[in-house]
């Protein structure tokens, strides 16, 4: 086997909660997990917190390996390199149901890895880990749908998306949750999630340490924020940021209910940045192309996949307004595929190549 550089595309797992206590739900509900449960439940993916910050809606975790976020009803956890994500579940739903929830919704994405035979069970392959997840979730989340996208004929391997979806019946029909909780077509929020491979050197450089550099994990990642612009793609945000040693970055933000994220791996050969954030196609219904052209001018990718997780209403054209928004930055969309999930809407999936090559 060939050595490999480090596995930058994440695996994302989102799940959701309901529980009989309408007071707890409507409370803190999951965001009162006891630390050393959080950290049980990293051990078994293996990666840990190493910055951590809340407001009154949500708690944001940086990690060694990507993010974590808790919600009192909602639960989103992303890691790289090649560590085990889906091994987060059975620990989750054990102290979950402790606390009196119980899980209605599981969604798991991810793009197609940069070193697949790196990886290990059971992200050995999409096969596999549809397996893993299949026998971990219980029988009630009887609505479930694995799918790749866009199909196996399609030239863009390098950006496919792998998605799999499961609920139960009662949120199959809908019940109300708040709008950053719910994944029901009844709701208007959006997830965005957008990966980049071949970032632009220059960019790239600036998310190394410099030499001798004795700053804080926090302290750099705070300067690589500054200096490298992505304080501007989200300037309302709340932005906890850490710089690894000697390269790489995380930072999550926070703006009210709605959190955002970018991860980079720059090293030359295998670099890669990922963004994602969350909004209301009710509200902020422009917004997410504005923040993706943002994006594209912080890191200039020459390949950049775009997934967008919306209940998308009659002539709605996302997918245009994504590529209006982006071919005058010198991308060109090389392929587009759409999928519908029970209870977790359509997803969109673009991909994009810079006209530089």
């Amino acid at each position: 086997m060939a050595v490999s550089g480090f596995e930058g595309f994440e695996k994302r797992l989102e799940l959701h909660f309901s529980g009989d206590d309408p007071i707890r739900v409507s409370n803190l509900g999951l965001r009162l997990l006891e630390f050393e449960s959080v950290d049980d439940v990293l051990h078994a993916v293996q990666c840990t917190v190493v910055s951590a910050v809340g407001n009154r809606y949500f708690d944001a975790y940086v990690l060694s390996e990507s993010s974590l976020f808790v919600y009192p009803t909602k639960i989103i956890i992303k890691t790289c390199g090649t560590t085990q994500l889906l091994k987060s579940i059975r620990p989750l739903l054990y102290y979950a149901n402790l606390m009196g929830f119980y899980l209605s919704d599981c969604k798991y994405t991810r793009g197609s890895f940069i070193f697949p035979q790196s990886q290990p069970f059971p992200h050995t392959s999409f096969e596999d880990e549809v397996f893993y997840i299949e026998n971990c979730l219980p029988s009630r989340l009887s609505h479930r749908k694995a799918s790749f996208m866009p199909s196996k004929k399609s030239s863009s391997q390098s950006h496919a998306w792998h998605v799999f979806t499961a609920s139960d019946d009662h949120h199959h029909h809908g019940h109300p949750l708040s709008s950053m909780d719910s994944l029901s077509p009844a709701s208007s929020s959006y997830t965005v999630e957008v990966c980049m491979t071949e970032l632009d050197r220059t960019t790239a450089q600036k998310f190394f340490r410099r030499p001798g550099d004795r700053k804080s994990g926090d302290a750099a990642g705070r300067e690589m924020t500054e200096n490298t612009g992505i304080r501007g793609i989200n300037p309302n945000a709340f932005i906890c940021d850490f710089a690894f040693d000697p390269c790489g970055y995380s930072m999550n933000g926070m703006h009210g209910e709605k959190y955002s994220t970018v991860h980079v791996t720059p090293e030359e050969g295998y670099s890669y940045a990922s963004f994602e954030c969350v909004g209301s196609l009710a509200h902020d219904r422009d917004d997410f192309v504005e923040v993706l052209k943002k994006v594209v001018q912080v890191f200039r990718p020459g390949n950049m996949s775009v997934a967008i997780s919306c209940a998308l209403t009659a002539g709605d054209d996302v997918w245009t307004r994504v590529i209006n928004g982006l071919e005058p930055l010198g991308l060109k969309c090389r392929s587009c595929a759409v999928d519908d999930f029970p209870a977790a809407g359509t997803i969109l999936f673009q991909t994009f190549t810079s006209r530089r090559k």
